[in-house]
């Protein structure tokens, strides 16, 4: 027998690591099959402080993989502080979705219910910290210090994402460690855009065919005529040419979003018909939407976002045929 809890988060919870853990608690948790990750934003998970520091940062330009950040930090002590050291930090968190189950048994040690649920874990994958700039140790009520900073962003990412059932999250985030005491801190959301260059350069399990204009398949060639890789909330115009397609009932031509998050699942985010004679004979063209808003292609921190162009065939009481080719999107 399976049950499952009929209302988010009752008894259960989620958690992520400090700085990123403004909702621990129910909110990161949910019944069997939901997805409590897909209401949640990255600048909600973040705590801005915690302890008698408080602070702003101003970037000079908007940070990217494989770039510098430079930018200015000012802190204000709202009372004392005394630690033994302290850092800036470059820290990145990945939280994920992940599906629970529980045994319920008698006291006859037999099973009378099973319950299932959903529930988010995270950890951080980045706690960089460096020398420069030197943070004071000390500070006084009311002391203000200020300094400008340039650090690297992470050489190959992974960018800031959100996959609706994994949060890739990054922050800016300056700590104090106290003896006999939580440390202190400040953080600042960093969103971290994906470089297209990278992309281009066929880093990591990117680029490749993904960026190809044209790439044979299956006896058949899938060509993407607009510039690659194709930025987030713009139209790519498909060109299919499949002369060896079975006979169907009709074809279709769908942009699907995969990736390998614990409680993912393969998503057609655009979709348009195609006339089956034109596609074997001589090639069929549509134009399909990436959604405004949707996370970059990339792969690290153990997670790898991918889009694919797959051209179907309905062919009637079989499974459908296709054909497929990555696409790469920024």
């Amino acid at each position: 027998m399976s049950f499952s809890l009929g209302m988010p988060g009752i008894g259960h919870t989620g958690s992520a690591p400090s700085p990123f853990d403004a909702l621990d608690g129910p909110r990161l948790a949910g019944p069997e099959g939901s997805h409590p990750l897909h209401l949640v934003t990255a600048e909600e998970l973040l705590r801005p402080s915690d302890g008698p520091v408080t602070g702003q940062i101003a970037l000079d330009q908007p940070a990217r993989v494989g770039d510098g950040i430079t930018g200015k930090v000012r802190l204000v002590a709202n009372k004392t502080v005394g630690a033994r050291q302290a850092h800036l930090r470059l820290v990145g968190l990945r939280l994920d979705e992940v599906r629970r189950s529980e045994d319920h048994r008698n006291s006859k040690g037999e099973v009378e219910w099973t319950e299932n649920w959903v529930e988010t874990q995270g950890h951080l994958f980045s706690a960089d910290p460096f020398l420069e700039p030197p943070i004071p140790v000390n500070l006084a009520p009311g002391e203000t210090w200020e300094s400008a900073f340039a650090i690297p962003a992470p050489p190959l990412g992974p960018p800031s994402a959100h996959l609706g059932e994994s949060i890739v999250a990054w922050a800016i985030e300056i700590r104090w460690d106290v003896a006999m005491s939580s440390d202190h801190f400040v953080a600042f959301l960093l969103p971290l855009a994906q470089h297209p260059d990278l992309l281009r350069a066929g880093v990591g399990k990117q680029g490749g065919a993904s960026l190809m204009a044209d790439v044979s398949v299956g006896g058949g060639s899938i060509s993407v005529k607009s510039e690659l890789p194709a930025p987030a909330g713009q139209v790519v115009t498909v060109q299919a040419n499949w002369p060896s397609a079975p006979s169907g009932q009709g074809a279709r031509i769908e942009l699907h979003r995969r990736s390998n998050a614990p409680n993912g699942t393969e998503e057609i985010i655009a979709t348009s018909p195609v006339d089956l004679g034109q596609l074997k004979s001589g090639g069929a063209e549509v134009q399909l939407t990436i959604p405004q808003g949707s996370a970059p292609s990339f792969d690290g921190a153990g997670l790898e976002l991918d889009y694919i162009v797959r051209v179907l065939v309905d062919i009637r009481f079989r499974p459908d045929a296709a054909i497929e080719r990555p696409l790469g999107v920024f």
